[in-house]
This record gives C-alpha cells, structure tokens and sequence, in this order.
C-alpha cells in the first residue's frame, strides 16, 4: 500500500517525454513531440507526447494517459508495478504501509495460488513436450486437431497425465502447503488444482487424463485451468474447470483476453465465440481479435472487460439449435451497455474451431463480413419462420425486439431500430414507440432501488439576463434525459474548463470574495437545474464539489491523476483536446446582412468572457430541443385530437421562443422567428 504524498512524489518527477521515449521514437513538432503509436499499427505518426501537460494522445486510435498509464499499458502490468517502476527510474524511495493482519493473509493466500498456478502450468507443458505419454496423447491430439507447435506453445497448452498423482506429489515436494493446492468452497481460498479423496484422504490431480488449457487474466496472469477429456467415459464431463476462487471465477474471465486485447484494440472490434478451440484456431488463421465466453452464459463481467477495448462485437456461434439461443441470450447484454452488436450463425455443422481450420484469415473476415447480420434482423429472420401466420406469435416476436431495441442507452440508436423493424414488421412506428417506452419503463424500475421513482415530467429552469428563473421555467416535453451531439458538445465545453482551470479567480464579488472557474460554472448549472449528460460527467462535477477546497488543489493535476481511470481518462482528453464552439455561433451580427466571424481570444485570456458564453450555448440548446419537442407534441394531439393538449402547448409556444431569442440577442445571432 503505497502513501499519497510517495503518489504524488512520483508523478511530480515523471517525465512523460522520457518515459514514453523510452518504447517510441520521438521528434519534435513545436512545443509537441511526435512519433508511431505503439498501441496500433500506422505508417504516419500521430502519437503526440505533451511535455508542459505531461500527457500522451494518439490521434489516430484515441487513446491517451499520463506517464505510469503508459508504463501499465506498455508493460500490462498492475498500476502497482507502473508506480514502483516509474519511481525506480527517478530513486524514489517507496515506503509502502504496514498492511494490517487482513490484509497481509489476503495478498498472501493470492501470491500463494498464483505461484501454485505458475508451477503447475510449466508443470502441465513439460508434460506434454517431454514425456512420452504427454507427445503421443496429448500433442497427438493437438496436431488431430490441427494445430501447429508454435500456436500450442502460444497459448501455453499441456497435459496431465492418466495414472497416478504426479502433480500433487509435485507440488508437495516443492513445499506448496495443502491449503493452497486444494479448495475451501467458503473462503475460496485454494486453486483446487488437486482434490483429497473421501477413502484415503490423500491428494489426486483434478485434470488428469486431459489436455490443459490455463485461463489467463486481463494482466496475463494464470487464474485457472480448463482440462478436456480425451477418452469418453460414463458419469465424466468432457471439460473440468478450476474452482471458483478469490482469483479466479468463471463469471469474470474471458479464455484469450490477455493474447487478443491488443489486436481488438488495433481493430476496434473484438470476436466472440464459445470455446478455447474456437479461439485457438481462429489465431492459427491469422484473426487474433477473438475471445471465448468458455462455454458458460455470458456475465456483465465480461461485457465490460470487452469494453475496455472495444465497443464492437461480433458473435459467432454453431448453426445449431443451441448457438441460436446463446446468442439471443448474450445480445441484449450487449445491447444495454450501448455495443454495436453484430451476430453471425455459421453453417450448420461449422463451429468457429471447424471453419477456421479450413479457411485462411482473409476468406474467414470476408465471410464474416457478408454473412453477418445486426441484431434485429437476426432476431426477425430467425423467429418469423417460426411465428408463420399466427398473430399470437407475431406479437409475441414483435414484443420480443421491442425488448431488445429498449435496452440501447442511446436514445438515437433507438429510434433508428425502432424505424427499421417498423418498415420490416410492417407495423406502425407509433405502436413500436409506446412498446419500446413501456418495456424502458420496466427495465428502470427493476435496476433502481425500491426507494427510488421513475423520473417524471418536471419544469426547469433556465435563467436568462433580465428575467428570474421563474419566469423563464421551459417545460420538458420528454422525462427522457437528452443526449445529442450538441449538448453533449456544449457540457463538455464546460467541463473541459473545470479541468483545465477550475481553482483558478474568475470573478471578485462585492464582498470581496474570490469565486473560481469551476465554483461558478457549477453554480451556474445549479441555479437553472441543468443535469450532466452523462454518470461520467456527473462525477466529474461532483469530484470537483468534493475536493475544490483541499489544501493545494489544482484541478488539472487533481483530475489527471484521480484513482477512477475512466476520470482520468477523461480528464486527459479534455487537456488534449481543444474546445469546439458550435458553428453557429462562430459568427456575430454586424448588421441585418451582414457577418463576420469572430476567433476567440485564448482560454486563458479569455475566460470572464468564454465561460458565460458557453453557458448560452448550453442553454440555447437545451431550448431548441423542447421547442422541437413541443412541435412534435402538437403534430401528435393535432393526430389524435387532443384539442386541449393542443391549447395549453401553443399557449405556451410564444413565451419559449422568445427566451431563445433573448439568448440569440446576447450571443449577438440573428433572431430566429417561427
């Protein structure tokens, strides 16, 4: 456990020019250095190292960090390892804390199964390379398979011998204590490499008689085990697995994680298919962005270890009757953590390992690319011979997509699908709509806490010169949060400056205090009830609120190097990134017909006039969208013949278009009249 003040000492002294230089060659470009991102492939350097910011982006694959985050992505090493390294380079002593008696036991019995798992796999190797048995069973049944020598010792395949105990006598003899070879189901303390016999109690190898292949995590450490039977035998699964445990669970893992991560990350989009052989030939075909879900039920575990790398899949699975159920079960998984999610069935009597074997990477990706399918016409094409002309099953198919499409996050995306299945179901959107909303409704409910109510349609204010928050409240047409580029573009504007310069004076009150860049901007977003568009933003506000008065602080730095990495992340973005003003208003008035465009001073210079202009811009944009929303209710009252809904919303049309155009006034835009 190392201290804060030894934290910060090491991101004081690390420079990210020369850690970076140390894995990539590095040229000057203006106050920038440029070189070849060593995290994908390019002929064109656009991996830009920021000396004064202490930053690295990558303009071409995206990703970005501070000096120990490219030590932990270079070396994919813990973050742990990246602090000790980064601090061995510049001799900064690390004094670590006295763990207390808990937690020393916890990092001991982890050391001691991860050791245990270490011996054991070289163990499982050399058995299957040097021992008689070991080459004619086990690589012969590799080489069966098709696998080539190098593609085995790749992925660190082994085997265990049939007769006797020899891992277990292995392990004793090494000195690794009992607890840590076997199991104990309650405190999962224990690899459970080896089992104890009810009869004689001695110790027996759990995957003898198999072929081994060890489970690696995201870090590329071994958690585990599975081993596949060679010879069918009564009341014996083909596959055995390793435990559950404190370092390995099932639920967690993802079988070739740790080789494909960053080839999912070049390509940006990562294979999913069921088993280890699956993955295993597939690489032996030249497609390496590929993971096996290890023949178990896809978890939210693995979903978001996908996401840390992409958030692109394609699922392939068997033509048969049970891929075609897996693969409905994991898509709307996938869906409700906002992937684009493709699904390929392969012919039947092809599973991914068969296919692979008689197909080079080129043919196979090709295949891929023109047999595979979005999700909704997967799920029509697949359901709608069954369903034939009964109006019961259409239903039922109908509900069933609807399903589907309500757990995309995207409100966009949404809509779009909704469109599609409308014009292929040949139902009316209308119908899709109020499904889809009804089953939104449902899903919230379930994952919100009993205490909890589904957000209702509310007034909010926005508060514009001249007038008070109350007599410029806009009704919100929809409860729904909105997220379109534009808005989102406006609140990161802003958060982009509570990162960059948030302790910073802004204004000086007539009281003689000081309110600062993120106090005010924050106050701002309070006084008119104006919510961040996403969690992610929201923290970032609520971190500031939390931290703004601790001694030292400096936003940048607080936020750079926060514990959260996707705070971190996006924190470096936002110091990377230039802020877009929106195109509109870039212009200003000058008279009637005439315009010219206006270049902003620098931040910096700049910020009394910047920050309330970027306010405006929010503001109007949020307005646009409830004018927008407002006009789409009174096409649909105008439809069903709501005259009363019609009254009270075009009763209260003039009053939202004349505080837009009061925003126009002060953002010097012509104003807009309808």
């Amino acid at each position: 456990m190392i201290p804060k003040e030894t934290i910060d000492r090491i991101y004081e002294a690390a420079k990210i020019e020369d850690i970076v230089g140390d894995y990539v060659k590095l040229h000057r470009r203006g106050a920038n250095l440029i070189g070849l991102c060593p995290f994908h492939q390019e002929k064109t350097g656009s991996f830009t190292v920021s000396p004064s910011k202490g930053i690295y982006k990558c303009f071409g694959c995206g990703v970005s960090g501070h000096a120990v985050k490219f030590v932990q992505e270079i070396e994919q090493c813990s973050y742990t390892e990246a602090l000790k390294q980064v601090a061995r380079r510049y001799h900064i002593e690390i004094e670590e804390r006295q763990l207390t008696a808990e937690e020393q036991q916890h990092q001991d019995n982890r050391e001691s199964m991860f050791a245990v798992n270490e011996f054991a796999n070289t163990w499982f190797q050399q058995q299957l390379w040097d021992t008689p048995e070991g080459q004619a069973v086990g690589l012969g049944y590799f080489h069966e398979r098709g696998l080539r020598d190098d593609i085995i010792r790749k992925f660190q395949l082994g085997y265990s011998p049939e007769k006797g105990s020899p891992l277990a006598k292995a392990l004793q003899k090494q000195g690794f204590r009992e607890e840590y070879i076997l199991n104990d189901v309650e405190s999962k303390v224990g690899t459970g490499i080896c089992g104890r016999g009810q009869q004689d109690g001695h110790l027996y190898d759990r995957f003898r008689d198999r072929v081994i292949f060890p489970i690696h995590s995201v870090s590329g450490k071994i958690v585990g085990f599975a081993g596949r039977i060679l010879k069918k035998k009564d009341n014996v699964g083909k596959y055995v697995n390793s435990p559950d445990s404190i370092i390995y669970s099932k639920t967690r893992e993802l079988y070739g994680i740790f080789i494909a991560k960053q080839a999912i990350s070049r390509a940006d989009l990562c294979y999913l298919v069921e088993g280890q052989m699956d993955v295993i030939s597939m690489h032996q075909a030249g497609i390496e962005n590929v993971v096996a879900s290890g023949g178990t039920a896809l978890t939210k575990q693995q979903i978001l270890l996908i996401k840390r790398f992409t958030s692109n899949i394609t699922v392939l699975y068997d033509g048969d009757a049970a891929g075609i159920h897996a693969a409905l079960r994991g898509i709307d998984m996938f869906l409700s953590e906002g992937f684009n999610v493709k699904v390929l069935l392969l012919p039947d009597g092809e599973d991914p390992d068969s296919f692979a074997r008689s197909h080079n990477a080129s043919d196979f990706i090709k295949y891929i690319q023109t047999h595979q399918t979005d999700f909704i016409r997967f799920k029509v094409d697949l359901l709608r011979t069954e369903m034939g002309n009964d109006p019961q099953k259409r239903a039922q198919l109908i509900k069933d997509i609807t399903l589907s499409i309500a757990q995309i996050p995207d409100r966009i995306t949404r809509q779009v699908y909704i469109s599609d299945t409308a014009e292929r179901m040949q139902i009316a959107e209308k119908l899709l709509l109020d499904e889809v909303q009804k089953q939104r409704r449902a899903i919230f409910k379930e994952n919100e806490p009993d205490d909890r109510t589904e957000p209702q349609p509310q007034e909010e204010a926005l508060a514009v010169e001249g007038q008070t928050p109350a007599e410029t409240t806009v009704p919100v047409m929809v409860a729904e949060p909105k997220q379109s580029a534009a808005l989102l573009t406006n609140y990161r504007n802003l958060l982009q400056l509570i990162v960059r310069y948030g302790e910073r004076p802004l204004y000086t009150l007539s009281d003689g205090s000081v309110i600062s860049v993120g106090a005010y901007i924050i106050a701002q977003l309070r006084a008119d009830d104006i919510q961040a568009p996403t969690p992610l933003y929201q923290q970032v506000i609520d971190a500031f609120a939390e931290h703004q008065s601790d001694e030292g602080f400096q936003a940048a730095q607080f936020y750079k190097f926060h514990p959260d990495p996707e705070i971190s992340a996006l924190a470096i973005e936002l110091i990377a990134d230039k802020y877009q003003l929106s195109t509109i208003f870039s212009k200003q008035s000058i008279s009637e017909n005439v315009t010219q465009t206006v270049k902003p001073k620098t931040e910096e210079d700049d910020l009394p006039t910047l920050i309330p202009r970027l306010l405006l811009e929010l503001k109007y944009t949020i307005l646009e969208q409830r004018i927008d929303e407002m006009e789409r209710a009174l096409q649909e009252a105008e439809k069903s013949g709501n005259w009363e809904m019609q009254r009270l919303l075009l009763a209260d049309q003039p009053r939202l278009l004349e505080i837009r155009n009061q925003i126009c006034r002060q953002l010097g835009n012509r104003v807009i009249t309808h």
